[in-house]
């Protein structure tokens, strides 16, 4: 008699999965570089990708782009390495915390429905801050019946303490919710190995680290400024915001003086307040708006040293690593680092620059030394041979495929 039932499905050695971001292509925003730069390393292996993140609204909070990049709600739309994004709606709003908190809930509670409408994937990816596709990402794990890698690239909720934003000795419902997914997640991934360990320490076993990064070869290895200038350039890129703490950099210039010249790219909840101080200071420091492409690299080639800064009063940061440090690492660019723990290990270990205490008289004691001694800010380019080794993206891609196919094979041992 012939055998008529289907013979259960092989398991493809090209795994599909399915990510949940709360901000992904065209946007410019961390998630969105560093999860465009690794599915495109995943696709040249032949990985297929479906992304549900909400229309492109980053960070206006209201869609400024056209609607054949912002994309549509519910339309299927192909991204720019094959993958294809399913768009769920947002509520526009304003920088306010609270009215972000409210888009970010919003579009997650359509995450869900659009997910299972999806490609079955063999695991769900959910990357975080967003805390409430964090929750999206448990649920439509649960439904789809697949493993759940929760991705944790700030170190919560142990952040949101430090800012203050839970308070009291008792653990607060958002500190129960994240330990209750971070615990039930199959595999959760920090961009730290000190969050790890801390993850670690408090019972999450399962837990690994891929870094940021960046693809190396997709910056220039800048020549040293030049030796003999009469004003000393320092320069800032990035978030102007709580956690940069970037009135020391302010502070300093002012006690520089004429002797420098302090920019200041990016923008920021902290931004109107740091041009009022530097107004107040007579600093010598330019804003600049946001700067993508060559203008970036313009205004790193006329820096004399880079700024990598965090406040030194969250014990959170003492895991954290600001995403454009590599980049700054990468470019060969002197780095004046106002930053401990990890931070500060990384920029020792690929002999980037100084490690200087947060404060504004020893910021300053810095850039004078640096002005009056310019050979200092010439590098022997061990940063960015530093950042090839350990954090390009076709390195941390390879073991991101690495960590996946263990987990499907730990699955399916189980099973």
């Amino acid at each position: 008699m012939t055998n008529t039932e289907t013979p259960p499905e092989q398991p493809r050695t090209r795994p599909r999965f399915t990510l949940l971001t709360h901000s992904y292509w065209p946007e410019n925003s961390p998630p969105q570089r560093r999860w465009s730069a690794l599915i495109g390393e995943f696709r040249k292996q032949g990985w297929e990708i479906d992304v549900v993140t909400p229309v492109a609204h980053s960070p206006a909070g209201r869609r400024t782009l056209s609607q054949n990049l912002a994309g549509t709600t519910f339309r299927s739309q192909t991204g720019s390495h094959g993958e294809k994004i399913r768009r769920v709606p947002y509520l526009p709003h304003g920088r306010h915390h609270f009215w972000r908190f409210v888009d970010q809930c919003f579009s997650a509670m359509w995450t869900v429905p659009l997910g299972m409408l999806t490609r079955r994937p063999e695991v769900v990816i959910v990357t975080v801050p967003s805390l409430p596709v964090m929750g999206a990402g448990y649920v439509l794990a649960r439904l789809r019946g697949v493993p759940l890698i929760l991705e944790m690239r700030d170190a919560w909720p142990d952040l949101a303490r430090d800012a203050r934003l839970v308070q009291g000795s008792v653990k607060s419902a958002f500190e129960i919710f994240a330990d209750f997914v971070q615990r039930r997640a199959d595999l959760v991934v920090t961009v730290t190995e000190g969050f790890a360990d801390v993850l670690r320490g408090r019972g999450i076993l399962n837990v690994a680290t891929i870094s940021n990064g960046l693809h190396v070869n997709s910056l220039p290895a800048m020549p040293p400024p030049p030796i003999d200038r009469d004003v000393f350039e320092a320069l800032y890129l990035g978030n102007h915001g709580e956690s940069q703490n970037l009135e020391t950099a302010i502070r300093a210039s002012a006690m520089v003086g004429s002797r420098m010249h302090l920019h200041m790219v990016g923008d920021g909840s902290r931004r109107r307040a740091l041009q009022k101080l530097a107004r107040d200071l007579g600093a010598p420091v330019t804003f600049h708006p946001p700067l993508q492409g060559q203008d970036v690299l313009d205004r790193y080639a006329s820096a004399d040293t880079c700024i990598v800064s965090l406040r030194d009063d969250w014990k959170s940061f003492q895991t954290t690593i600001p995403s454009k440090t590599y980049e700054v690492l990468a470019l060969g660019r002197h780095v004046t680092a106002v930053v401990l723990g990890e931070a500060a290990r990384v920029v020792t270990d690929a002999e980037a620059g100084d490690i200087v205490a947060n404060d504004p008289q020893a910021v300053a004691d810095l850039w004078i030394g640096l002005a009056d001694d310019r050979g200092r800010l010439i590098r022997s380019g061990v940063s960015r041979d530093w950042v090839q080794d350990h954090a390009d993206y076709g390195i941390l891609a390879q073991r991101y495929m690495e960590l996946i196919h263990g987990l499907l094979s730990r699955k399916g041992r189980e099973e």
